[in-house]
Protein backbone atom coordinates (compact mmCIF):
# COMPACT_ATOMS: atom_id res chain seq x y z
CA UNK A 1 0.00 0.00 0.00
CA UNK A 2 1.68 2.80 -1.37
CA UNK A 3 1.44 6.75 0.81
CA UNK A 4 1.60 9.94 -1.29
CA UNK A 5 2.97 13.37 -0.31
CA UNK A 6 2.42 16.81 -2.91
CA UNK A 7 4.59 19.28 -3.39
CA UNK A 8 1.49 21.48 -4.48
CA UNK A 9 1.66 24.41 -2.40
CA UNK A 10 -1.33 26.47 -1.53
CA UNK A 11 -2.84 29.09 0.88
CA UNK A 12 -6.23 28.74 2.78
CA UNK A 13 -7.34 31.84 1.47
CA UNK A 14 -7.34 30.34 -2.06
CA UNK A 15 -9.32 27.03 -0.95
CA UNK A 16 -11.77 27.97 2.25
CA UNK A 17 -10.59 31.23 3.78
CA UNK A 18 -11.98 31.12 7.53
CA UNK A 19 -13.23 34.51 7.60
CA UNK A 20 -15.76 33.31 4.65
CA UNK A 21 -16.37 29.61 6.01
CA UNK A 22 -18.32 31.60 9.49
CA UNK A 23 -21.03 32.95 7.64
CA UNK A 24 -21.33 29.71 5.43
CA UNK A 25 -21.15 27.19 8.60
CA UNK A 26 -23.74 29.22 10.54
CA UNK A 27 -25.94 29.00 7.52
CA UNK A 28 -25.81 25.08 7.63
CA UNK A 29 -26.23 25.10 11.55
CA UNK A 30 -29.46 26.58 11.22
CA UNK A 31 -30.43 24.64 8.54
CA UNK A 32 -29.34 21.07 10.30
CA UNK A 33 -31.26 22.41 13.43
CA UNK A 34 -34.34 23.11 11.13
CA UNK A 35 -34.28 19.48 9.58
CA UNK A 36 -33.37 18.51 12.87
CA UNK A 37 -37.05 19.42 13.74
CA UNK A 38 -39.19 18.08 10.68
CA UNK A 39 -37.21 14.74 11.96
CA UNK A 40 -35.16 12.99 14.11
CA UNK A 41 -33.76 10.21 16.02
CA UNK A 42 -30.64 9.51 17.82
CA UNK A 43 -27.65 8.11 16.83
CA UNK A 44 -25.94 5.67 19.78
CA UNK A 45 -24.01 3.01 17.56
CA UNK A 46 -20.70 3.87 15.09
CA UNK A 47 -21.32 3.12 11.51
CA UNK A 48 -18.03 1.76 11.15
CA UNK A 49 -18.77 -1.59 13.70
CA UNK A 50 -21.88 -1.17 15.50
CA UNK A 51 -19.25 0.16 18.81
CA UNK A 52 -21.52 2.42 21.57
CA UNK A 53 -20.36 5.83 20.69
CA UNK A 54 -19.58 8.45 23.95
CA UNK A 55 -20.40 12.05 24.29
CA UNK A 56 -17.90 14.28 23.01
CA UNK A 57 -18.96 18.08 22.28
CA UNK A 58 -22.00 20.06 21.69
CA UNK A 59 -21.36 22.71 18.75
CA UNK A 60 -24.00 25.69 19.32
CA UNK A 61 -26.68 23.15 20.02
CA UNK A 62 -25.56 20.11 18.05
CA UNK A 63 -24.01 17.04 20.03
CA UNK A 64 -21.38 14.99 18.38
CA UNK A 65 -20.38 11.66 19.85
CA UNK A 66 -16.84 9.41 19.59
CA UNK A 67 -16.14 5.74 18.44
CA UNK A 68 -13.98 5.14 21.16
CA UNK A 69 -11.96 2.37 19.47
CA UNK A 70 -11.42 4.67 16.21
CA UNK A 71 -11.43 8.36 17.62
CA UNK A 72 -13.89 9.04 14.32
CA UNK A 73 -16.78 12.11 15.23
CA UNK A 74 -20.46 11.73 14.21
CA UNK A 75 -23.38 14.03 14.72
CA UNK A 76 -25.36 12.10 17.47
CA UNK A 77 -28.96 13.79 16.01
CA UNK A 78 -29.72 12.35 12.51
CA UNK A 79 -33.17 13.52 10.34
CA UNK A 80 -35.10 11.23 8.03
CA UNK A 81 -32.84 10.15 4.56
CA UNK A 82 -35.20 11.87 3.14
CA UNK A 83 -35.28 15.18 4.76
CA UNK A 84 -31.26 14.96 4.88
CA UNK A 85 -31.36 14.82 0.94
CA UNK A 86 -33.27 17.95 0.90
CA UNK A 87 -30.74 19.59 3.21
CA UNK A 88 -27.45 18.59 1.15
CA UNK A 89 -29.75 19.87 -1.89
CA UNK A 90 -29.91 23.11 -0.69
CA UNK A 91 -26.64 23.92 0.82
CA UNK A 92 -24.92 22.53 -2.24
CA UNK A 93 -27.40 25.37 -4.20
CA UNK A 94 -26.36 28.09 -1.62
CA UNK A 95 -22.72 27.16 -1.54
CA UNK A 96 -22.46 27.24 -5.05
CA UNK A 97 -24.60 30.20 -6.15
CA UNK A 98 -24.20 32.69 -2.82
CA UNK A 99 -21.70 30.99 -0.31
CA UNK A 100 -18.04 31.92 -0.26
CA UNK A 101 -16.57 29.36 -3.03
CA UNK A 102 -18.52 31.51 -5.59
CA UNK A 103 -15.65 34.23 -4.90
CA UNK A 104 -12.66 32.21 -4.99
CA UNK A 105 -14.19 29.60 -8.06
CA UNK A 106 -11.20 29.95 -9.91
CA UNK A 107 -8.79 29.35 -7.41
CA UNK A 108 -10.36 26.41 -6.24
CA UNK A 109 -10.33 24.88 -9.43
CA UNK A 110 -6.60 25.38 -10.37
CA UNK A 111 -6.03 24.29 -6.26
CA UNK A 112 -8.48 21.66 -5.58
CA UNK A 113 -10.19 20.17 -8.84
CA UNK A 114 -6.99 20.05 -11.12
CA UNK A 115 -5.04 18.21 -8.27
CA UNK A 116 -8.01 15.73 -8.11
CA UNK A 117 -8.32 15.00 -11.85
CA UNK A 118 -4.50 14.44 -12.23
CA UNK A 119 -5.01 12.31 -9.03
CA UNK A 120 -7.96 10.03 -10.56
CA UNK A 121 -6.06 9.96 -13.85
CA UNK A 122 -3.07 8.83 -12.65
CA UNK A 123 -4.56 5.84 -10.28
CA UNK A 124 -6.57 4.70 -13.44
CA UNK A 125 -3.54 4.32 -15.50
CA UNK A 126 -1.49 2.49 -13.39
CA UNK A 127 -4.38 -0.01 -13.11
CA UNK A 128 -4.78 -0.11 -16.56
CA UNK A 129 -8.05 1.45 -16.54
CA UNK A 130 -8.53 3.29 -19.90
CA UNK A 131 -11.40 5.50 -21.28
CA UNK A 132 -12.96 4.40 -17.58
CA UNK A 133 -16.66 4.48 -16.78
CA UNK A 134 -16.84 6.77 -14.36
CA UNK A 135 -19.45 7.76 -11.83
CA UNK A 136 -19.06 10.73 -9.43
CA UNK A 137 -21.37 10.47 -6.18
CA UNK A 138 -21.83 13.79 -4.70
CA UNK A 139 -24.64 16.36 -4.29
CA UNK A 140 -24.86 18.09 -7.45
CA UNK A 141 -24.18 20.73 -8.70
CA UNK A 142 -20.97 19.92 -8.37
CA UNK A 143 -17.98 21.31 -10.34
CA UNK A 144 -15.88 18.40 -10.76
CA UNK A 145 -18.18 16.86 -13.06
CA UNK A 146 -18.48 19.32 -15.89
CA UNK A 147 -14.57 18.71 -15.65
CA UNK A 148 -14.50 15.45 -15.91
CA UNK A 149 -16.83 15.43 -19.04
CA UNK A 150 -14.34 17.48 -20.50
CA UNK A 151 -11.51 15.29 -20.79
CA UNK A 152 -11.22 12.52 -23.06
CA UNK A 153 -9.74 10.21 -21.16
CA UNK A 154 -13.11 8.50 -20.05
CA UNK A 155 -15.51 7.10 -21.50
CA UNK A 156 -18.11 8.43 -19.62
CA UNK A 157 -19.02 10.93 -16.32
CA UNK A 158 -22.38 10.21 -14.17
CA UNK A 159 -23.17 11.97 -11.64
CA UNK A 160 -25.24 10.99 -9.13
CA UNK A 161 -26.56 11.92 -5.60
CA UNK A 162 -24.20 10.85 -2.62
CA UNK A 163 -28.53 10.11 -0.78
CA UNK A 164 -30.05 8.20 -3.44
CA UNK A 165 -27.13 6.24 -3.37
CA UNK A 166 -26.94 5.76 -0.05
CA UNK A 167 -30.86 4.74 -0.58
CA UNK A 168 -30.51 2.30 -2.81
CA UNK A 169 -32.18 4.35 -5.69
CA UNK A 170 -29.48 4.16 -7.89
CA UNK A 171 -29.69 1.85 -10.64
CA UNK A 172 -26.51 1.74 -12.53
CA UNK A 173 -23.72 -0.99 -12.81
CA UNK A 174 -20.77 -1.54 -14.38
CA UNK A 175 -18.78 1.47 -13.11
CA UNK A 176 -15.04 1.32 -13.66
CA UNK A 177 -14.48 4.00 -10.57
CA UNK A 178 -16.16 5.86 -7.90
CA UNK A 179 -15.60 9.33 -6.87
CA UNK A 180 -16.06 9.85 -3.47
CA UNK A 181 -14.99 13.39 -2.31
CA UNK A 182 -16.02 14.14 1.28
CA UNK A 183 -19.35 12.25 0.48
CA UNK A 184 -18.87 9.98 3.63
CA UNK A 185 -18.23 13.17 5.24
CA UNK A 186 -21.92 14.08 4.54
CA UNK A 187 -24.06 11.44 4.43
CA UNK A 188 -26.66 10.04 7.23
CA UNK A 189 -25.75 6.18 5.94
CA UNK A 190 -21.79 5.76 5.29
CA UNK A 191 -21.98 2.37 5.84
CA UNK A 192 -25.27 1.79 3.33
CA UNK A 193 -23.40 3.83 0.72
CA UNK A 194 -20.58 2.10 1.10
CA UNK A 195 -22.61 -0.91 0.39
CA UNK A 196 -23.86 0.07 -2.58
CA UNK A 197 -20.86 1.65 -4.21
CA UNK A 198 -19.65 -1.90 -4.19
CA UNK A 199 -22.54 -3.12 -5.85
CA UNK A 200 -22.03 -0.88 -8.77
CA UNK A 201 -18.25 -1.51 -9.22
CA UNK A 202 -17.17 -4.02 -12.25
CA UNK A 203 -14.49 -6.73 -10.39
CA UNK A 204 -11.10 -4.83 -9.51
CA UNK A 205 -12.99 -1.64 -9.79
CA UNK A 206 -11.40 1.08 -8.13
CA UNK A 207 -13.02 3.65 -5.39
CA UNK A 208 -11.70 7.11 -4.58
CA UNK A 209 -12.11 8.81 -1.63
CA UNK A 210 -11.44 11.80 0.16
CA UNK A 211 -12.54 13.24 3.59
CA UNK A 212 -11.59 15.43 6.39
CA UNK A 213 -10.33 13.11 9.40
CA UNK A 214 -10.60 13.51 13.16
CA UNK A 215 -7.10 12.16 13.70
CA UNK A 216 -5.58 14.79 11.77
CA UNK A 217 -3.14 17.60 13.23
CA UNK A 218 -5.39 20.70 13.32
CA UNK A 219 -8.55 18.52 14.27
CA UNK A 220 -6.38 17.16 17.09
CA UNK A 221 -5.63 20.90 18.18
CA UNK A 222 -8.52 22.55 17.58
CA UNK A 223 -11.29 20.07 18.89
CA UNK A 224 -14.83 21.57 19.35
CA UNK A 225 -13.09 24.90 18.30
CA UNK A 226 -12.45 24.16 15.01
CA UNK A 227 -14.52 25.92 13.07
CA UNK A 228 -14.16 23.55 9.49
CA UNK A 229 -16.43 21.16 12.13
CA UNK A 230 -20.12 21.26 11.36
CA UNK A 231 -22.77 19.74 9.94
CA UNK A 232 -24.13 18.72 7.47
CA UNK A 233 -20.98 18.90 5.68
CA UNK A 234 -18.95 17.30 8.60
CA UNK A 235 -21.74 15.07 9.86
CA UNK A 236 -19.23 12.46 9.79
CA UNK A 237 -15.81 12.85 10.74
CA UNK A 238 -14.09 9.66 10.67
CA UNK A 239 -10.53 8.86 11.96
CA UNK A 240 -7.76 7.68 9.20
CA UNK A 241 -8.05 4.59 11.11
CA UNK A 242 -11.97 4.26 10.78
CA UNK A 243 -12.05 5.31 7.16
CA UNK A 244 -9.61 2.44 6.31
CA UNK A 245 -11.83 -0.04 8.43
CA UNK A 246 -14.67 1.13 7.28
CA UNK A 247 -13.26 0.51 3.42
CA UNK A 248 -11.91 -3.04 4.30
CA UNK A 249 -15.22 -4.03 6.25
CA UNK A 250 -17.00 -2.84 2.87
CA UNK A 251 -15.42 -4.91 0.70
CA UNK A 252 -12.28 -3.18 -0.15
CA UNK A 253 -8.62 -3.43 -0.75
CA UNK A 254 -6.63 -0.14 -0.10
CA UNK A 255 -3.65 0.39 -2.22
CA UNK A 256 -3.26 3.97 -1.36
CA UNK A 257 -3.63 5.58 1.83
CA UNK A 258 -2.19 9.27 2.06
CA UNK A 259 -2.83 12.59 3.97
CA UNK A 260 -1.30 14.87 1.72
CA UNK A 261 -3.10 18.04 3.28
CA UNK A 262 -0.69 21.54 3.07
CA UNK A 263 -3.14 23.41 5.37
CA UNK A 264 -3.42 22.05 9.04
CA UNK A 265 -0.63 24.54 10.20
CA UNK A 266 -2.30 27.75 8.39
CA UNK A 267 -5.58 26.69 9.93
CA UNK A 268 -4.84 26.62 13.27
CA UNK A 269 -2.95 29.79 12.88
CA UNK A 270 -6.14 31.24 11.33
CA UNK A 271 -8.42 30.12 14.26
CA UNK A 272 -5.51 32.02 16.72
CA UNK A 273 -5.71 34.95 14.70
CA UNK A 274 -9.66 34.76 15.12
CA UNK A 275 -9.33 35.21 19.03
CA UNK A 276 -9.98 31.34 19.32
CA UNK A 277 -7.89 29.90 22.74
CA UNK A 278 -7.31 25.90 22.01
CA UNK A 279 -5.17 24.57 25.12
CA UNK A 280 -1.75 24.53 23.40
CA UNK A 281 1.31 22.49 24.70
CA UNK A 282 4.69 24.48 24.90
CA UNK A 283 5.33 23.26 22.03
CA UNK A 284 2.52 23.66 19.56
CA UNK A 285 3.30 27.54 21.38
CA UNK A 286 6.80 27.30 20.00
CA UNK A 287 5.95 26.17 16.11
CA UNK A 288 3.31 28.52 15.57
CA UNK A 289 5.87 31.04 16.56
CA UNK A 290 8.15 29.63 14.03
CA UNK A 291 9.75 30.88 10.85
CA UNK A 292 7.77 30.26 7.70
CA UNK A 293 10.57 27.29 6.96
CA UNK A 294 10.32 25.73 10.58
CA UNK A 295 6.63 25.47 9.25
CA UNK A 296 6.86 24.49 5.58
CA UNK A 297 9.18 21.37 7.27
CA UNK A 298 6.27 20.27 9.88
CA UNK A 299 3.77 20.61 7.49
CA UNK A 300 5.95 17.86 5.40
CA UNK A 301 6.61 15.87 8.46
CA UNK A 302 2.45 15.55 8.94
CA UNK A 303 1.99 14.08 5.41
CA UNK A 304 4.36 11.74 5.18
CA UNK A 305 3.33 10.62 8.51
CA UNK A 306 -0.35 10.32 7.60
CA UNK A 307 -1.44 12.94 10.32
CA UNK A 308 -2.84 15.68 8.23
CA UNK A 309 -6.52 16.34 8.49
CA UNK A 310 -6.64 15.66 4.58
CA UNK A 311 -6.77 12.51 3.69
CA UNK A 312 -7.17 10.54 0.21
CA UNK A 313 -7.38 6.74 -0.03
CA UNK A 314 -7.85 4.76 -3.13
CA UNK A 315 -9.76 1.43 -2.62
CA UNK A 316 -9.73 -1.61 -5.10
CA UNK A 317 -13.13 -4.06 -4.79
CA UNK A 318 -12.40 -7.40 -3.84
CA UNK A 319 -14.75 -10.13 -4.50
CA UNK A 320 -16.26 -11.90 -1.59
Amino acid sequence: MQSIQTSHLFRLTSVKPLEGLLKYRQYCMEATKKTLAKSSQKRRLSPIDETPLEPWADLDGLEYFRCPKTGSLFLGEMASPEHWKILLEELAQYRYSKGFHKEIRQQRLENVYAPKIAWIENSLRLHGLKKAHLLEVTTPPSALTDLLKEKKFFEEVVNISEMDMALGNAKIKNADAVILLESLDRVTLPDQLLKNVYACLNPSGLLFVTALVSSGFDTMVLEKKNAYLYPPDRTNCFSLEGLKKILTRSGFRLVEVSTPGVLDVEVVQAHLAKGVSPSLSTFEQQLFRADSETILNFQKFLQQSSMSSFARIVAVKEER
